[in-house]
């Protein structure tokens, strides 16, 4: 069995959750013993997040690297007010400031994160210092310093403000940050905020409308495998 799956994330999973997963009913599906069968993903979601992940089977793992540089699509969730120190509503909260931006603040703020900007990745990332993931330096208590790097926000679409909440949907190029983009956010309206949900909708021309809800898979694998 060889091609692509397309799963729509649920919260709480981590992205290894889902590629073990899959790797047993692809295993179950052919016969094969899970150490035998090849399943890789091609870039993660934070356990919180929820939608696209791209999966490969059997001989397109390697052509992995084909999927990982590819444009996103999130619909973003955040709160202002507070900071987290995971930069998601998993890490310690701290309550900052109970100021309201207005909206037209809020508008503007996004306008300027629009097109390329400088970024800092988070702490709480899969960015390696010195050899080691940085997520696992900062649980160790350690520093971490992340240099800047520049990112593109093709685009930032308000959905909804009622605050304390921001509702936008954001496209971005691959290694975009959105839960350093809401911090920034945060800091340009002066009352900080972070990603409180995060759903990805869109990996380059891959759409979630075309994804397979991870809990429904094992009926749907022999079908919602895509080969190119």
């Amino acid at each position: 069995m060889d091609g692509i799956l397309l799963v729509d994330k649920s919260s709480g999973w981590t992205s290894f959750d889902v590629v073990n997963y899959v790797r047993k009913r692809v295993a179950q599906a052919e016969g094969k013993k899970p150490k035998n069968t090849k399943v890789g993903h091609t870039g993660t979601l934070d356990p919180l997040a929820t939608g696209l992940l791209i999966l490969v089977v059997g001989n397109y793992t390697k052509r992995a690297q084909q999927f990982t540089k590819l444009d996103k699509i999130y619909e973003v969730t955040m709160k202002i007010g507070e900071t987290s120190t995971t930069g998601d509503r998993e890490g310690e909260i701290t309550f900052v400031s109970a100021g309201k931006p207005r909206l037209a603040e809020v508008k503007r703020a996004l306008k300027k994160f629009t097109g390329e900007i400088m970024q800092t990745p988070p702490a709480f990332s899969a960015m390696k210092v010195k050899g080691q993931r940085a997520y696992k330096l900062a649980r160790a208590g350690k520093e971490v310093k992340l240099e800047p790097r520049p990112v593109k926000i093709y685009s930032i679409k308000l959905k909804s403000y009622v605050y304390p909440e921001v509702q936008f949907v954001a496209e971005v190029s691959s290694g975009t940050y959105i839960r350093s983009l809401v911090e920034d956010l945060g800091r340009e309206l002066a009352a900080a905020a972070y990603m409180s949900a995060l759903r990805r909708t869109k990996v380059g021309e891959f759409d979630i409308t075309n994804a397979v809800d991870i809990e429904q898979l094992p009926q749907d694998l022999p079908i919602r495998l895509i080969e190119k």
